[in-house]
């Protein structure tokens, strides 16, 4: 018997029975635990998200509708209400956020609002992609004919480029069940219609106030995804609002045009003054700075670059006036081009972003007037008569102080100087420096005496 094995519950067994139970437990509760998670309801349930796009399509604003999208799908809201005014943009963006709305997978109403807002150029792209499309009494959507923005289009790439849009225009119209042919008309004819004709013509789907009343309006309607159709209830759900970050804000911001043209012109200013004051460092931290800014906005804006390169040309002429004496010449060359580059850094014609004319005559005036007054200064230094060195010693009066005849010494202030006059001198007399010859002066009686 001694050399049979135990009874393993006898020897280890028994030690191994509380792991066994607790492993159990541990198994229990985090089963318990994610049927929780599971039954909780997600934050969005039952509610609504609005997200507001307002001003120029452009990477700013894609990226506000993408990340609203993410969120609405992630937490499980009813429904996406995207409220739109915009002038129009960048025609990537527009693509980029045409793609977010069609494949979201929550249900999307572009909403046109408040009054006096416009779904313009890119815009109606945009609205028409939504699966419900509404405008609020006294808005317009249309004209979206592309612009080359980077330079003149011949015809045969102004064609291709009007093509290319109406395709995309007719292709998101069917997909949502609109007016095709108004989309097209849209792109190569660049109608627009108020919000009653957009109704008529069954461009958007209805109009709106309101929150309250569009998501009553929208109650009932159908909506599309992946060849499944689902019917809307929307009816008094509230609503949670996106308030933009202060990361979007800033961006925003910079990206407006004006502020991009008045970071910009206040880079070069920056940079300018610490390349004519090596050390100040201030100047070209905050140019450097402003320049920068300035570069990211031009980036995700529809710049002409040669606008751009007349502006940096201007800049150029007058930096060059302050080293080459052009007499005005230089200056004038680039008030012009700085005028010229402004006007058309962006395309006045197009319905997106723009120069203000204000913002155009101050930047150009406060450029000339500083430019002006450092050669004007210049210039009046270079008249001026020598003070200094031995140039400045000329035409200045000394008092003999050892008779010259010719030559003595004479006393200019404090100092005692060698000189040589063309007539004697006797000492107490006032005579005029004429001229220096090394530590020798060359003087002239002005024929009489001082006062001892």
């Amino acid at each position: 018997m001694n050399g049979l094995p135990g009874n393993p519950l006898r020897r280890g067994g028994a030690a191994q029975i509380p792991g066994m139970w607790a492993a159990l437990v541990l198994m229990l509760a985090l089963l318990a635990t994610a049927r929780a998670g599971a039954d909780r309801p997600t934050p969005g349930a039952g509610r609504v998200l609005v997200v507001r796009l307002e001003g120029p399509v452009s990477p700013v604003t894609a990226q506000a509708l993408s990340r609203a999208v993410e969120r609405a799908e992630s937490e499980g809201y009813t429904a996406l209400v995207v409220e739109v005014d915009t002038p129009g943009g960048l025609e990537p963006s527009m693509r980029a956020m045409v793609k977010d709305l069609l494949a979201a997978k929550v249900p999307v109403l572009c909403w046109v609002t408040p009054g006096g807002a416009r779904a313009a150029s890119a815009g109606v792209f945009v609205v028409m992609a939504a699966d419900i499309a509404a405008m609020a009494p006294g808005t317009n959507i249309g004209a979206a004919t592309p612009v080359n923005l980077q330079g003149g289009m011949d015809s045969t790439m102004a064609r291709k480029a009007t093509s290319d849009a109406a395709a995309f225009a007719r292709t998101v119209a069917a997909q949502r069940g609109r007016n095709v042919a108004w989309a097209e008309r849209a792109v190569r004819e660049a109608v627009s219609a108020s919000e009653t004709e957009a109704v008529e013509e069954r461009i958007v789907d209805f109009t709106a106030g309101t929150l309250v009343e569009l998501l009553a309006r929208a109650d009932g309607r159908t909506w599309k995804r992946g060849g499944q159709t689902r019917t809307l209830e929307l009816e008094g759900l509230p609503a949670d609002r996106i308030e933009p970050g202060f990361r979007q804000r800033l961006l925003a911001l910079i990206a407006e045009p004006n502020v991009a043209y008045i970071l910009m012109m206040l880079g070069f200013y920056g940079l300018l003054f610490e390349l004519q004051n090596p050390g100040a460092i201030l100047p070209g931290v905050v140019g450097g700075i402003c320049l920068i800014l300035a570069f990211f906005a031009l980036s995700v804006l529809p710049v002409n670059y040669a606008g751009l390169a007349l502006i940096v040309l201007a800049i150029v002429f007058f930096v060059a006036e302050i080293k080459v004496a052009s007499h005005g010449l230089l200056t004038a060359g680039g008030i012009l081009a700085l005028v010229l580059g402004s006007i058309i850094l962006f395309d006045q014609r197009a319905p997106g972003p723009r120069l203000s004319w204000g913002v155009i005559a101050a930047g150009t005036l406060v450029t000339a007037g500083f430019f002006l007054f450092v050669v004007g200064a210049g210039l009046a230094a270079q008249r001026r008569r020598v003070t200094t060195g031995p140039q400045g010693l000329v035409g200045l009066h000394a008092v003999v102080v050892e008779r010259l005849g010719p030559r003595g010494r004479v006393r200019i202030g404090d100092e005692l100087w060698n000189a040589v006059c063309d007539a004697p001198a006797e000492p107490g007399a006032e005579v005029e420096i004429t001229g220096i010859n090394g530590l020798e002066l060359r003087v002239r009686s002005r024929g009489k005496e001082a006062l001892s």
